[in-house]
């Protein structure tokens, strides 16, 4: 296309320029023309001894005046015999291409008018294009035969450029191939360029760093959860193979099978819990946003609340008033809330108190107690699944890890702001900030 243009450019360019020197000769001419009537009268002027009027070799301008009815009035003596063919049908100036001999030209008609603008007769001037044509004839060959050296040049640049381009993208393929979950933590060497490059090779890493913590998670919570399925299997294990080795007492049978029961119940709320994570990472658990008392929810669980409390004289002290509103969905909140209170009575001391109360002003809900409390150490923990601070690690307290993470995660499908605050041996506060209405 650039070539194209180029030649169009140079022709129109070579085609205007004899097109003008053709309009000066006209005016010359003009200037020197008379008539009378239908009839025109040549003034003798030095115009027509002009050598390039005379001769055909070297740039000659050759000149015609024909009146209407076709007769030669005048000729410039390098025409010799030949005669230019005009179209008396023509009313207006017109430039085209002839030839004459074997020269080329570029001819321009034009009509002669007298005082009543009246056409007379017709004038031909003809300047030979012999080398506008010959420059441009060099020129088309000069571009035809660049073109495919062009071309050649350029395939074989932009190959190499290709090549080089490329190879930093292999070596990122050679290496992102070689990486297992077994070198998971190998990393990708980023470019010294900052460029798009660069931010493929940083995104793969960020991205190999998610895979890596993803896949520490898992074999976390499988050696977690095979664990804690562990501890009561065992434990039902050895109370049966006690019971089967003699006879005992039917009380004693009655208390063993109590037991039995206590760790398939806890069996059966891993399991439940295990579901319900399963069930919110997957994506399916979508949050109801509805306006809800507050209330009726913690009234619904008071009673099941104050019956875990008694057991170690934990006093409740619930101030939620009768018509606080929240915007959240009703089972999640419900599972949050005795997820929250649940854990206080757990880790509450004995004869200690556990509080839930509103902040209006604030739109906050807390969950406070002042029991074991959580270390600064463990306190960056206590969301991830099976994760138990060592000072809550124990056969008394009972428990799997996994409802600070049901918790956490229920508050992020909400939008729900869930706060920590706590201090080893004085207690913990949860703290949960609502969206306003």
């Amino acid at each position: 296309m650039v070539f194209v243009v180029i030649y169009f450019v140079v022709n129109k360019t070579s085609f205007t320029h004899l097109d003008n020197d053709i309009l000066l000769e006209k005016e010359e001419v003009f200037n020197n023309l008379d008539w009378h009537r239908d009839s025109i009268i040549i003034n003798k002027m030095p115009e027509w001894d002009e050598a390039e009027h005379n001769k055909v070799e070297v740039n000659p301008t050759f000149l015609q005046i024909v009146d209407i009815t076709g007769k030669v009035v005048f000729h410039s003596s390098n025409l010799l015999k030949d005669q230019f063919l005009f179209n008396p049908n023509i009313e207006q100036e017109i430039f085209y291409n002839s030839e004459i001999g074997e020269q080329k030209i570029r001819l321009g008609q034009f009509p002669i008018k007298n005082e009543n603008e009246k056409i007379i007769g017709y004038l031909s001037i003809a300047i030979s294009q012999q080398e506008s044509y010959s420059m441009l004839n060099n020129l088309l060959w000069v571009l035809l035969i660049s073109f495919p050296i062009v071309l050649i040049v350029q395939f074989i640049a932009s190959s190499i450029a290709a090549s080089k381009a490329i190879q930093p993208v292999h070596r990122l393929i050679k290496i992102a191939a070689g990486i297992s979950d077994a070198n998971i933590e190998t990393r990708l060497v980023l470019p010294e360029r900052k460029d798009e490059l660069f931010e493929l090779t940083n995104t793969i890493n960020e991205l190999l760093a998610r895979i890596e913590i993803s896949m520490l998670q898992q074999k976390q919570f499988t050696s977690d959860a095979s664990h804690e399925i562990r501890t009561p299997l065992t434990a039902i294990r050895g109370t049966l193979e006690v019971l089967i080795r003699k006879q005992r007492e039917p009380k004693f049978y009655e208390e063993k099978i109590t037991d039995i029961i206590q760790q398939v119940d806890r069996l059966n709320k891993l399991l439940e819990q295990l579901l319900q994570l399963a069930h919110i990472e997957s994506g399916v658990a979508v949050a109801k946003k509805e306006t809800l008392l507050l209330f009726p929810i913690v009234d619904s669980f008071q009673t099941k609340w104050e019956e875990a409390a008694s057991e170690k004289k934990i006093a409740l002290h619930l101030n939620i008033a009768k018509d606080i509103a929240i915007v959240a969905d009703k089972l999640f909140i419900e599972l949050i809330l005795d997820n929250l209170m649940s854990n206080s009575i757990k880790y509450g001391k004995e004869n200690g108190n556990v509080f839930l109360l509103w902040n209006d002003s604030l739109r906050t809900l807390s969950v406070k107690d002042d029991g074991i409390g959580i270390s600064a150490n463990d306190l960056s923990n206590i969301f991830n699944r099976f994760y138990r601070a060592d000072e809550s690690r124990s056969s008394i307290i009972k428990g799997n890890g996994l409802g600070l993470s049901i918790v956490k995660k229920l508050c992020e499908l909400q939008k729900i702001s869930l706060t920590v605050e706590s201090t080893l041996h004085q207690g913990s506060s949860f703290t949960l900030k609502f969206n306003a209405k």
